[in-house]
């Protein structure tokens, strides 16, 4: 026997039911997401008549402040949330996570929850007094912890999307970090980093920063530095082609691979994962 979920599903589903009928109950999924005072449901296209009521009772059983469908895929480069509003005013919210505030618009801005491990594996990794490089920094999702868990030197953290530089700035305040962090507005291909002074570079930009490795290694010390590359790949097999292309890439910048290990972050749709490769680079 299939037991029922508790909690608020079980709340809206019975607030629902008072006033659409039981079948449209039944088909509010189990699953959603809180972001703080916003709460993003994905709803089967049934539902639409109900559209309303279901946003209405999730403001009255959760106690937020918006309600979001999530009614297609991320879109773009900047992967902005495809998304509708159920009920609710304003859609700004922030999120408190190993102690790091990120403040942003969830109807703007992606906060993948499924990365919250690796959020706080790149404050774990990064040692005290490391320059890291963030090449794709969104809000901070790694900026800050390397920042404010890993006690970084120097974050250089660069962002294309104006929506999220302005995030990212505020948040680095909110966090106590603008002694730590400089923030590199644009492309970050044309953005003046120091070459050869990163210790550490992440790449996280999804479904694949690959293509970036040519830009990321030649910011890394002539004595060589750690690579976080994020990509994605199959769930049978893949990381054996990306760690193929990461080696070849190594070689070309002069360097020497000398450790490389695969990490699953999550699944990532179906028969494909997001996973993140930590490649040591040396000097020859």
């Amino acid at each position: 026997m299939t037991r029922e979920p508790s909690g608020p599903v079980a709340r809206v589903r019975a607030r629902v039911a008072m006033t659409a009928g039981s079948a449209a109950a039944r088909s509010i999924p189990d699953h959603y997401h809180r972001l703080g005072r916003v709460v993003v449901v994905r709803l089967p296209a049934d539902l639409r008549p109900h559209f309303r009521a279901v946003g209405e009772a999730w403001l009255a059983e959760a106690g937020v402040a918006t309600v979001l469908h999530r009614s297609g895929p991320t879109a773009g480069d900047w992967r902005l949330p495809h998304v509708e509003r159920l009920a609710g005013e304003g859609s700004e919210t922030e999120v408190v996570e190993h102690g790091i505030r990120y403040r942003f618009d969830a109807s703007q801005i992606l906060f993948a929850r499924g990365n919250h491990t690796e959020r706080r594996r790149a404050g774990v990794l990064t040692r005290p007094g490391e320059t890291v490089i963030d090449l794709f920094a969104g809000i901070g999702y790694f900026t800050l912890p390397a920042a404010v868990i890993g006690r970084a030197g120097r974050v250089h953290a660069c962002e294309e999307n104006p929506r999220a530089v302005a995030y990212l700035q505020a948040n680095i305040k909110r966090n106590h970090a603008e002694n730590i962090v400089e923030v590199h507005p644009g492309d970050n291909r044309r953005a003046a980093l120091p070459r050869g002074e990163a210790d550490r570079v992440f790449l996280g930009l999804l479904p694949t920063s690959l293509p970036w490795l040519p830009y990321a290694l030649p910011l890394l010390r002539a004595s060589g530095g750690t690579l976080h590359v994020h990509t994605v790949v199959g769930t049978r097999a893949g990381e054996a082609d990306a760690m193929s292309e990461i080696a070849s890439a190594v070689a070309a910048a002069g360097f020497q691979l000398a450790r490389i290990a695969a990490r699953e972050v999550k699944a990532y749709g179906p028969g494909r994962r997001h996973v993140v490769l930590d490649a040591t680079v040396a000097a020859p």
